[in-house]
């Protein structure tokens, strides 16, 4: 009964993650990870083990002055590993979902969607791989090439910190080995716009990209998940910097330092960070409390779904959009580009938004409790953890051995809880032979 429970697909991907957490903070706690002499404190390390597996990026010391070459190429292939697997994993499960659905409704789907079928496990695998491999290999030759050739970093140097931004950026993770992470590039383009380029590719998800790659310009052949992941992407990358460079555009300690263009480039650059990429080209701590406000809902919201992006997903927020809508139209049914939205399908989107909402409150409860930061920087701090996002004010590291404990915990809730639950609540998915009577609540 136990091993059945185990082998359950809702549970394997904690697991899993888990098991990797444990592994990498075993690595990082052998003296040759750290660059200084002796060991690294088993919190400092688990803490560590977490973010990179989660692909969150919050870290409590300085990566590149801390860890040495071993240490640093531990957390990458954790995060590397931590990337693939949630898009794997995410992508599978999704098909085994499809699996459970009864034969008409598999039947209609693949029809209406031309969706993966369930004989292309190998093929997913085998495309995810090609695509990580292919995306971070082009953004780590034109970031060592920028940094050999424009910042004068020796071919070794150049090499080792444009594969590691470049693997971190796909993967969302947020890990830099410059200790202000890119705040020295806030200027250049040439750097920043690869960056952003794999972490919005990274964050559409794999069933996106798969779709781009079948069908690059059939929009009106594209599923509903793919619209609306795009063009939910589009409408949170714009406003985001819209909002952004309004905030900070006269902010003298952000944006308001740099030239006009440059500020352009830094208000999309946080936009696209603020979904769960961690990178940071101002100091966000100076932020304004309005950008601050803007950045949690950007970051609760986050990517796409079997992406490497956190948060709650675009699908599921747009959905919940498209369900108000057809509530204020006084519609019998949610539509999206002309295809109705099950009602489970409503259920679990309201479910995940409303039990992440509940974890984020606990969590930041918890903080609090925990340190005497003020609250904004408190709250900051937990949806960045609990959406994966990496990005601080600079409380994490002041944080005492309890307030890192919560981050730990809202780190890995946050990047398994959302695959676990929405796989669980589709699983269960079942029809009763019976209906209760019907009684409406007074709503409002």
């Amino acid at each position: 009964m136990l091993r059945q429970g185990i082998r359950h697909p809702a549970r394997l991907v904690p697991i899993a993650f888990l098991g990797a957490i444990l592994v990498g903070t075993l690595l990082l706690m052998l003296p040759a990870a750290r660059a200084d002499a002796g060991a690294a404190p088993f919190l400092t390390a688990l803490f560590t083990a977490t973010s990179a597996v989660c692909v969150t990026g919050l870290a409590v010391v300085d990566t590149p002055t801390y860890w040495s070459g071993f240490g640093q190429g531990v957390i990458l292939a954790l995060f590397q590993a931590g990337g693939f697997g949630i898009m794997t994993g995410a992508t599978l499960l999704g098909l085994l979902v499809a699996r459970r659905l009864r034969l008409a409704t598999r039947l209609v789907a693949q029809a209406e969607t031309r969706s993966l079928g369930l004989g292309d496990v190998m093929g997913v695998l085998r495309l995810i791989v090609l695509v990580t491999l292919a995306v971070e290999a082009l953004v780590a030759c034109l970031l060592a090439l920028r940094l050999h050739f424009g910042h004068d970093e020796p071919w070794p140097t150049a090499l080792w910190n444009g594969l590691f931004q470049a693997v971190s950026a796909f993967n969302n993770a947020g890990f830099s080995t410059y200790s202000d992470s890119m705040t020295a590039f806030a200027s250049d383009p040439m750097v920043l716009l690869p960056i952003m380029l794999a972490v919005v590719l990274g964050g559409l998800g794999f069933p996106v990209l798969y779709e781009l790659r079948r069908r690059p310009l059939g929009w009106r052949h594209w599923t509903v998940h793919s619209k609306i992941t795009l063009l939910g992407t589009a409408i949170l990358l714009g406003g985001g910097a819209l909002v952004i460079g309004a905030y900070e555009w006269g902010n003298a300690a952000t944006l308001g330092a740099l030239a006009p263009g440059d500020r352009v480039l830094g208000a999309l650059f946080h936009s696209a960070m603020a979904r769960t990429a961690g990178f940071n080209s101002v100091d966000v701590g100076a932020m304004t409390a309005e950008t601050l406000a803007a950045h949690y809902a950007l970051m609760f919201i986050g990517g796409g779904s079997a992406g490497t992006a956190g948060g709650i997903k675009v699908t599921t927020f747009f959905l919940l959009g498209f369900v108000v809508w057809a509530e204020v139209r006084g519609s019998r049914d949610t539509t999206a580009f002309g295809r109705r939205i099950s009602l489970e399908t409503q259920r679990q989107a309201l479910s995940i938004v409303l039990l992440g909402v509940a974890v984020l409150a606990v969590g930041t409860l918890a903080l609090l409790t925990a340190t005497d930061e003020p609250l904004p920087a408190v709250m900051f701090e937990a949806i960045s953890a609990f959406a994966t996002v990496g990005l601080s004010t600079g409380i994490t590291a002041r944080l005492p051995e309890a307030g890192q404990a919560v981050l730990i915990v809202l780190m890995f809730v946050g990047r398994v809880g959302t695959i676990t639950v929405a796989t669980a609540l589709a699983l269960r998915s079942r029809h009763a032979p019976f209906r209760y009577p019907e009684e409406r609540p007074i709503v409002g």
